[in-house]
């Protein structure tokens, strides 16, 4: 399942998945590079710590958009473990479009390594030490709360999307949920295995310790579970009622 609207190429054309690793390592480094680097800058320009947020999430809104749109029709724009590994579950299970274990083995990494090469980067355009751990804690137990329902609702998202044959609002509506989610979950919305790895190699405001990193991932992958189970309530009918929910024109 691609995150972007495109219809699924057939098999013979996909992109070879060399190509797609590279598109998602990239994507994913570029992402985490917007995150930390536009924290760094936030940081820099002001003290007020809603401005700081407001700025932050402004610009992960507008890049993450743009790279949707822009690696979607090569990789899918995934740049996440728990994206990933939800479609390949679907995939599984008869569900979703093909996500091959291979496919997903290669995922995985790539976003991983683009995770921690995109913190690396941000801080060396910001003069920060290029590997330094945060210390930045977020152990607390409703912070772990806000990561499962952050992550809950962007699978929601996607595979509500998926089901309806709507995708092609992904960049749109991805991007809008995260930029949402900075505010109203306590956890400002990592929601990404992955980049939670990669902002333990940074101790900026985005950071976060290690110590903390094994929690964030438990609740992203029980927010997996419980998108997933949302989804496969609410769209029990598929695409075959699509239009049910339409408004009136």
């Amino acid at each position: 399942m691609s995150t972007t609207g495109s219809q699924a190429a057939p098999a013979a054309a996909a992109p070879p998945l060399v190509a797609r690793a590279a598109a998602e390592l990239v994507g994913t480094a570029a992402l985490v590079a917007v995150v930390v680097g536009s924290g760094v800058q936030a940081t820099e320009l002001t003290r007020d710590a809603g401005l700081q947020l407001l700025a932050n999430s402004i610009a992960t809104v507008f890049g993450l958009g743009v790279l949707i749109a822009l690696l979607g029709p090569v990789s899918g724009a995934h740049f996440n473990p728990a994206v990933t590994l939800a479609e390949w579950w679907t995939a599984r299970r008869g569900g979703g479009s093909a996500v091959t274990l291979r496919e997903a083995a290669v995922y995985l990494p790539a976003q991983i390594a683009g995770a921690i090469a995109g913190a690396v980067l941000a801080d060396a355009m910001f003069g920060e030490p290029l590997v330094k751990w945060s210390t930045h804690d977020r152990s607390d137990g409703n912070l772990l709360l806000g990561e499962v329902v952050a992550t809950a609702g962007l699978i929601l998202l996607i595979f509500g999307l998926a089901r309806t044959d709507r995708l092609r609002f992904a960049p749109v509506a991805v991007a809008s949920y995260i930029g949402a989610a900075y505010w109203f979950t306590s956890s400002t919305s990592f929601a990404n295995p992955a980049v939670t790895i990669g902002r333990a190699f940074t101790d900026t405001v985005a950071g976060i310790a290690p110590g903390s990193v094994a929690g964030f991932i438990g609740a992203q992958l029980a927010g997996v579970v419980v998108g997933l189970a949302l989804v496969a309530v609410i769209f029990m009918n598929g695409k075959a009622d699509t239009d049910a929910g339409q408004p009136a024109a």
